[in-house]
């Protein structure tokens, strides 16, 4: 199977089987409800799936738990992703569930200080 179909397929698992707090920032970053800007969730960029994504800002969204902790695996990953032109976000699970206003006045912030992308 083709690297590219393996990755929707991956993609279309991980949508239909969310962690709490992927379910819980979903629910407050769908439907453009954060000033009109669209996010994806679980977006193949390269060989990677992002957890989500605003392309017209270039930015990606990472909910993770513990084992992300200083992860070499993830400097790997956030390397790529910058080098794409992406700037990456990450929150811990529990700051997501236990603190969603905190976390989506940080997300809006970063929205706001990053122009329009030229291919959104």
């Amino acid at each position: 199977m083709r690297g590219s179909i393996r990755r929707t397929l991956r993609s279309r698992q991980l949508r239909a089987n969310q962690t709490d707090a992927e379910t819980k920032l979903w629910n407050q970053l769908r439907n453009r409800q954060i000033h009109g800007h669209k996010f994806v969730r679980q977006q193949p960029i390269g060989r990677y799936i992002c957890d989500f994504v605003c392309r017209e800002k270039l930015i990606v969204i990472e909910v993770d738990g513990g084992q992300h902790s200083e992860s070499a695996r993830d400097e790997v990953r956030d390397r790529y992703l910058y080098a794409q032109g992406y700037r990456v976000m990450r929150f811990w699970n529990n700051d997501v569930l236990s603190n969603i206003e905190g976390v989506l006045a940080v997300i809006d912030e970063r929205l706001r200080e990053i122009p329009q992308s030229k291919s959104g």
